[in-house]
C-alpha cells in the first residue's frame, strides 16, 4: 500500500469529529479544524485505505438496461490498472485530462486514476456542444481526452494535440479504454509524493453572466474541503446516497464522489443525467436510499408527479443550486416527515452554508456557516459589515482560510487577486442574516436591479409567484421602462391544466400582490413552455433579459 499513514490519520481524525457531532453544529464549529497536510493524495491516502478488503458496493449506476456496480475493493484495483495504463499512454503528473463521460463505473475509475497519477482533471458535461469542447481543450491546454463513442464526433473541431481515449466500442482513431483491463503488473506505483497544494481539478463555471472562468482546485481544496459537504448532507458510513447531478459540474464532485466516499457511503446514480421524476421516486423506494440530494427543479418535478408514500429508508434530504421555496419544504415535511435542507456553495468553494441535521430549517433561510467556514456580510458600497437585517454581499473570511477554497482562476491572476482582495472572498451573492445567524438568500448582485428607485431582488418576487398553485416555475428579470428605468417582468411556466390567458395572469399577480409591497409589484407576465437553464438546472436570467420574448403569451393586466 502506497498511502501516507500520517496524512490518512489526520484526515480521519478531522472527519470523525464531524461524524460525532453531525447534529450539534455549535459543537462541530468549536471542535473541528481542517487537517494540516503538506502531502496528500486522497485516492491513495484515503480511498485505497477504506477500500481494502471492502466488498461493499462503492458505486451503483441505474439505467434502462439495468444496474452497473462495483465494490470498493474492485474500484481501488481498477483505478490502479487504469492509472498504470494511462501512464503508458503518455499521461504524466500535471498533465490536463478532459473527462467527458456519462455516469458509469468508468467515470469513477478514471477520476480515481487521475488523482493517483497527479494529473489535473478537467471534468466536462456530456451535453457540452462541440465549440465548448474545443474552447476547453484550447484554454485549459488539455493533453488527453477520455470520452465515449456517442460523443467522439463532437471533438472533431478541437485542436488535435491530445491523446484520444474512448470507452466502449472505439471509433477509428481513438484508443480503446478497454485495453486498460489487460494485466498492468502489480498495483500502481506513484511517481512520488503528492503535494497537498498541487492542482487537481480545473472546473469551468456555468457562465450564466459571462465567459466561463477556469477554477483551479487542489489535492486539499476538494478532497479535504468536501468534509463540509459531508457534514451538511448528514452522511454516515454505510449510507446509500443518491445525488441528481450531471457529470462535469462541480456538484457532481460534491455529492457523487468526495462527499459520500469521505463518509464511506455508497454512491447511487442514474446513467441519464435528467431522470424522470417517476424513476427517481421508484429508486428512492426500491433501492433503500438513506440520503438524497437534488436541485430545486427536480424536487418540483417530483411534487408535480406526486410524492406518494415515504421511502422507508430515507433519513436525509437536501437541495442545492437555487433556494427552495418554503411551501415545497413544508409539503415534503407533511407527506414524508423529512426536512429538505438547503445548502449553498460555489464552483470556487465547497459547501459554505447550509441547514445541517439537527437544525430545523428556518423558512426562507439558506442556513448557517458550515464547520471550518467563517462568513461575513459586507456592504459592498462601504466595504464595512452590513447593518443587522440589511442585505450585503456574502463573503468568506480568509483570515483562517478554509480548506475548501479554490487556489484561483487559471491564467487570470488579476481576477484571482480581485476575488481574494482585502482578506475576503466575495461570493457575489446578496444575503441578509437573522438573529440566529442563519442567512437568507436575496439573489446575485448582478441580477439585482432598480425600479423607480427601489432595489429589486428577483428571488423575492419569484418566491411570491411560486406560492400560487398555477405556477410551476418562475423567473423575474428587469424590463426597460421610460420613467422607472426598469420594471419587474415575470416569465412563468404554468402547472398542468392551467391556461396561459389574461384571467390566469390576473389571478397569479393578485396573489403576488398579497405578499409583496406595492413598490415591488410585478408589472408584466409572460407565459412560456420552459425557462432557459444551465445543464446543472440554474435559471439563466441573462438569457431572458437579452432575448425578446417569443413563443409565449404576454400580459400587463392592471393589478
Amino acid at each position: 500500500m502506497n498511502n501516507d499513514t500520517r496524512a490518512t490519520a489526520a484526515f480521519r481524525a478531522a472527519r470523525d469529529i464531524l461524524l460525532e457531532n453531525r447534529t450539534e453544529l455549535d459543537h462541530a464549529h468549536r471542535l473541528f479544524t481542517w487537517p494540516e497536510l503538506t502531502h496528500f493524495n486522497w485516492a491513495l491516502d484515503w480511498f485505497d485505505v477504506i477500500a481494502s478488503d471492502n466488498a461493499r458496493p462503492a458505486v451503483r449506476v441505474l439505467s434502462e438496461q439495468g444496474e452497473e456496480s462495483i465494490s470498493f475493493q474492485d474500484l481501488a484495483v481498477r483505478s490502479d490498472q487504469v492509472a498504470t495504463w494511462l501512464r503508458g499512454q503518455g499521461v504524466q503528473r500535471g498533465d490536463r485530462i478532459l473527462i467527458c463521460l456519462h455516469n458509469g463505473v468508468a467515470l469513477w475509475e478514471t477520476i480515481l486514476a487521475g488523482i493517483k497519477l497527479g494529473a489535473v482533471l478537467v471534468p466536462t458535461y456530456p451535453s457540452a456542444p462541440a465549440p465548448d469542447l474545443a474552447d476547453r481543450i484550447r484554454r485549459a491546454e488539455v493533453r488527453h481526452v477520455i470520452t465515449e463513442p456517442s460523443l467522439t464526433a463532437k471533438f472533431r473541431q478541437a485542436p488535435k494535440k491530445w491523446t484520444p481515449i474512448c470507452t466502449g466500442r472505439t471509433p477509428r482513431g481513438w484508443i480503446p479504454y478497454e485495453a486498460s483491463r489487460q494485466d498492468q503488473g502489480r498495483g500502481f506505483e506513484p511517481d512520488g509524493r503528492t503535494r497537498a497544494d498541487d492542482p487537481l481539478f480545473c472546473y469551468f463555471t456555468s457562465g450564466t453572466t459571462s465567459l466561463p472562468k477556469m477554477v483551479v482546485h487542489t489535492h486539499t481544496s476538494y478532497p479535504v474541503g468536501h468534509l463540509s459537504g459531508m457534514y451538511w448532507n448528514g452522511l454516515r458510513p454505510g449510507d446509500l446516497h443518491l445525488n441528481i447531478s450531471a457529470p462535469g459540474w462541480a456538484k457532481h464532485a460534491w455529492s457523487s464522489f468526495f462527499v459520500p466516499f469521505n463518509a464511506e457511503a455508497t454512491v447511487l446514480a442514474f446513467r441519464d443525467p435528467t431522470p424522470r421524476p417517476e424513476w427517481i421516486l421508484t429508486a428512492l423506494r426500491a433501492s433503500g436510499v438513506t440520503a438524497f440530494c437534488a436541485p430545486p427543479t427536480v424536487w418540483r418535478g417530483m411534487l408535480a408527479a406526486g410524492l406518494g408514500p415515504r421511502p422507508t429508508g430515507l433519513r436525509e434530504a437536501t437541495s442545492a443550486g437555487e433556494p427552495l421555496e418554503a411551501s415545497l419544504i413544508d409539503t415534503v415535511r407533511t407527506e414524508w416527515g423529512v426536512w429538505v435542507r438547503d445548502g449553498y456553495g460555489q464552483t470556487e468553494t465547497t459547501c459554505q452554508v447550509g441547514n445541517p441535521p439537527g437544525r430545523v430549517p428556518e423558512p426562507g433561510m439558506m442556513g448557517w456557516p458550515m464547520p471550518g467556514y467563517r462568513m461575513r456580510v459586507i456592504d459592498d458600497t462601504t466595504g464595512r459589515p452590513a447593518k443587522p437585517g440589511a442585505p450585503g454581499v456574502l463573503c468568506v473570511d480568509l483570515a483562517d482560510r478554509p480548506a475548501g477554497m479554490m487556489a484561483g482562476y487559471l491564467g487570470d491572476p488579476e481576477q484571482t487577486g480581485k476575488a481574494f482582495a482585502g482578506g475576503l472572498y466575495r461570493t457575489g451573492d446578496l444575503v441578509t442574516q437573522s438573529d440566529s445567524g442563519a442567512f437568507s438568500y436575496q439573489g446575485r448582485d448582478d441580477d439585482m436591479f432598480k425600479s423607480f428607485d427601489h432595489r429589486i431582488a428577483p428571488l423575492e418576487l419569484e418566491t411570491a409567484l411560486l406560492g400560487h398553485p398555477a405556477v410551476a416555475q418562475a423567473a423575474v428579470v428587469p424590463a426597460p421602462h421610460e420613467e422607472g428605468l426598469f420594471i419587474p417582468k415575470a416569465f412563468v411556466v404554468l402547472a398542468g391544466g392551467c391556461e396561459p390567458d389574461e384571467e390566469t395572469a390576473r389571478c397569479v399577480l393578485a396573489h403576488a400582490a398579497t405578499v409583496l409591497p406595492p413598490e415591488k409589484m410585478i408589472k408584466a407576465i409572460h407565459f412560456t413552455d420552459a425557462l432557459p437553464t444551465t445543464i446543472s438546472g440554474k435559471v439563466q436570467r441573462s438569457v431572458l433579459r437579452d432575448q425578446p420574448a417569443t413563443g409565449g403569451h404576454e400580459f400587463e393586466p392592471a393589478t
